[in-house]
């Protein structure tokens, strides 16, 4: 018996320490040599992940992980949180399997860890590449510092529908400005080197068309057409896979009938076949089980068949390929060649993240507490926030004068820290957030008169009179209304866009105090701001700020800081008209034909556009554009790039920062084209009466779209350009594609 062990051991320990050695060995080598040593349950354990049930983030039962772990039946787990509870688990998995193989330890680092940032459709609202990527950086040195080597973000999904709450989320309504933010906040979560002790893998979610659920109620179906979801919707995935993203997720909805758990056209022909993608694919929390929900799959066993066999390579939850598959590579309906590409991707990421190496090299409690929440850390959460912030309306109130004596802070998000920090807040804490009011308060000492007024939900108007008598006491108001953290984000889609509770009542119960008002909107989507707007003279949006909300917006208030801000999202009137967005086709009847002309495409008791549109954003000065120029009025095909310039001035008093935005127009298509395409953007400082010359390139791949065969390419033809501060930009030229 011992010759025997002794035996096993000779042939067992080089193994292990050839697959744990770097050497000079590839990874694509080093994963091939450690797989042709594994066994098909050793394989199948790679692609099972559970939550450890230290934070759930969907309904399960609870599994007995340890012994699992120590059989080599699981290979990742998710919500482990902190350095200690790390170490734990890397040392079970790494001491009881056969080849010391680690774990993936995943978490939703969303928008910050324990330094909360702005919520991603406020970052993306910055239109600045370069702090968003910052801020990715500082949330993967946080989370990593913890023990987790594996974030399920960046979302990437395109939402045009304000009542799915999970549009807090993403980047907004547009593709480009979409794909260019996934490239940033992939390249701040991976860095340049994924063994760097700072760095985790990302997630780029939810493959795909989940942005466009109908009715924008979450996990709902989508109906979309291949050409909408190629031209629209998988832009910014191709975009994250293009800058190295490791992992995808499959989403929870279904695409033209087959759920995107099971899609082989999304999970098989356009990520690996078309775009080469050598990563992993990851279920939501339980997708496969909820195959059979949606009718897909008749058992779990079918579902475990399906799902893998289109593409997807590791099971969140519902402990299903982990369980069927080696009986499947056995019985031959499934070959041993998918698994091992599928077990093999996952090995991959492991050895990239230099796990084999050191398992241990993240879960460091020293390094743990040096990192989290760091005066750096907290300085970027500031200015990201304030960079954040955009300005809708503005009559004189903003920036605060300096003759300003008292302050009425009213509002139920005026000085609630956990509301500020917004949906999928991480490990932030209520307790370490800075509030409106504290900063306030410290900004101007003595002068600020606080009264909640009321809460976001129920109907008690009991501190109304509270909040009046303060305003009355008071040179202007500042009030703070908006939405709780949990009343966006995942599983909170709403049928309306008003303020909820009392909000508004307490909005006029203080405009009838007859002092200025500046109404702060703290959401994780736009609300409607038609009755809102009309008793407020200046409107600021902080969305939900994160951490340092208060010294953030107390910066933009007094003029600290210029907002610079601009929506990443069209800002409907009411709800009646979403899904609103810039980038639509025309119809036929765009435009009444005269003043009695009814039979046109509108609505009786609304405009068609929205109330702020997208790219929309004031300042505390003005800019002008003009001078627009093209450099040829004809761009070919195989030539060089067309140069669009246009001289930008900053026309006020103060100095400022503005987002140029370039749009295009195709105007005949083989098929129906939008009326406008965003197609660059640049965000520029200019000095109070600077002016300077601001030039794209624009080339025939720009003017790229899925034809009526279903090719991609540009069509020959006339475009229109357009530039300016937003998606109606009225300054013009034309040139021919040929």
């Amino acid at each position: 018996m011992l010759r025997r062990l002794l035996l096993v051991l000779s042939l067992v320990l080089p193994l292990a320490a050839r697959a744990a050695s770097a050497g000079s060995a590839s990874v694509d080598e080093r994963v091939r040599d450690l797989l042709a040593h594994m066994t098909i349950e050793e394989k199948a354990g790679q692609l099972a992940q559970f939550s450890s049930w230290g934070e759930l983030t969907g309904p399960a039962a609870n599994t007995p992980l340890g012994p699992r772990i120590e059989k080599g039946e699981i290979g990742s787990l998710l919500n482990v949180t902190g350095a200690a509870a790390s170490r734990k688990w890397q040392e079970l998995a790494v001491t009881s399997s056969r080849f010391h193989i680690p774990l993936l330890l995943g978490y939703d680092v969303i928008h910050g860890f324990r330094t909360v940032f702005p919520i991603p459709l406020a970052s993306a609202a910055s239109w600045d590449l370069d702090r968003i990527e910052h801020a990715e950086h500082i949330a993967a040195a946080e989370a990593a510092s913890t023990g987790l080597n594996w974030t399920f973000a960046p979302m990437v999904d395109i939402a045009r529908d304000p009542r799915w709450g999970r549009v807090a989320e993403g980047a907004g309504e547009d593709p480009f400005l979409g794909s260019a933010v996934a490239r940033a906040r992939v390249r701040g979560f991976q860095g340049s080197d994924l063994a760097a002790p700072d760095t985790i893998l990302a997630c780029v979610k939810h493959f795909a068309g989940y942005g466009a659920v109908q009715a924008g109620r979450d996990y709902f179906t989508t109906d979309i057409t291949e050409r909408v979801l190629r031209d629209v919707y998988l832009p910014p995935f191709h975009a994250a896979i293009e800058a190295g993203a490791g992992s995808i997720m499959a989403a929870f909805n279904d695409l033209d009938g087959t759920p995107a758990s099971a899609n082989a056209l999304l999970l098989d022909r356009i990520l690996r076949r078309e775009w080469g993608f050598k990563g992993f694919v990851v279920s939501d929390w339980g997708t496969v089980r909820e195959l059979m929900i949606h009718g897909y799959a008749t058992d779990l066993k079918d579902a475990a068949t399906k799902a893998f066999r289109a593409g997807l390579d590791m099971d969140m939850q519902a402990d299903a390929l982990g369980k069927y598959v080696p009986e499947l590579v056995r019985a031959g309906v499934i070959p041993e060649s998918r698994l091992d590409a599928a077990a093999g991707a996952i090995l991959a990421a492991k050895f990239r993240l230099g796990l084999f190496d050191d398992p241990y090299r993240y879960s460091d409690e020293a390094r743990e507490k040096a990192t989290l929440l760091t005066p750096a850390h907290l300085d970027a959460a500031r200015d990201l926030a304030r960079r954040s912030c955009v300005l809708l309306k503005n009559n004189g109130v903003l920036p605060l004068a300096a003759t300003v004596k008292s302050i009425a802070l009213v509002g139920p998000l005026a000085d609630n820290p956990r509301m500020q920090l917004g949906a999928w807040h991480a490990q932030g804490r209520a307790e370490e957030a800075v509030t409106l009011r504290a900063a306030l308060e410290k900004q101007f000492p003595g002068a600020v008169h606080f009264a909640a007024g009321c809460d976001v939900r129920g109907d008690d108007t009991s501190g109304f009179a509270a909040a009046r008598a303060a305003a009355q006491a008071s040179d202007l108001v500042i009030a703070a209304l908006g939405e709780a953290d949990d009343q966006s984000g995942e599983s909170s889609s709403r049928t309306s866009l008003d303020f909820t509770g009392p909000q508004l009542a307490l909005l006029r119960e203080l405009h009838a105090a007859g002092k200025p008002i500046v109404l702060l909107v703290m959401a994780g989507r736009p609300l409607s701001l038609e009755q809102a707007g009309e008793l407020a003279d200046a409107i600021l949006v902080p969305w939900h700020p994160g951490t340092m909300a208060g010294p953030a917006i107390v910066d933009v208030l007094t003029g600290a800081y210029n907002p610079s801000g601009h929506l990443p999202i069209s800002w409907p009137h009411s709800v009646g008209q979403v899904p609103i967005f810039y980038a639509h086709k025309n119809s036929g009847r765009p435009e009444p034909q005269n003043k009695n002309d009814r039979f046109y495409s509108h609505y009786l008791d609304a405009a068609n556009t929205p109330q702020y549109s997208f790219g929309y954003g004031l300042s505390y000065t003005t800019f002008a554009f003009d001078d627009l120029r093209l450099d040829t009025n004809v761009l070919k095909t195989a030539g060089t790039p067309l140069k669009i310039t246009v001289r930008v001035a900053n026309t006020g008093q103060r100095d400022g920062e503005e987002v140029v935005q370039l749009y295009v127009r195709d105007l005949v298509g083989s098929v129906t084209r939008p009326v406008r395409e965003l197609k660059g953007f640049q965000k520029i400082p200019l000095a109070a009466g600077e002016s300077r010359d601001v030039t794209f390139s624009l080339t025939p791949a720009d003017l790229a779209f899925w034809r009526a065969d279903m090719t991609f390419g540009a069509e020959p033809g006339d475009f229109e350009v357009f530039v300016g501060d937003n998606s109606d930009a009225e300054l013009a030229a034309k040139f021919k594609l040929e």
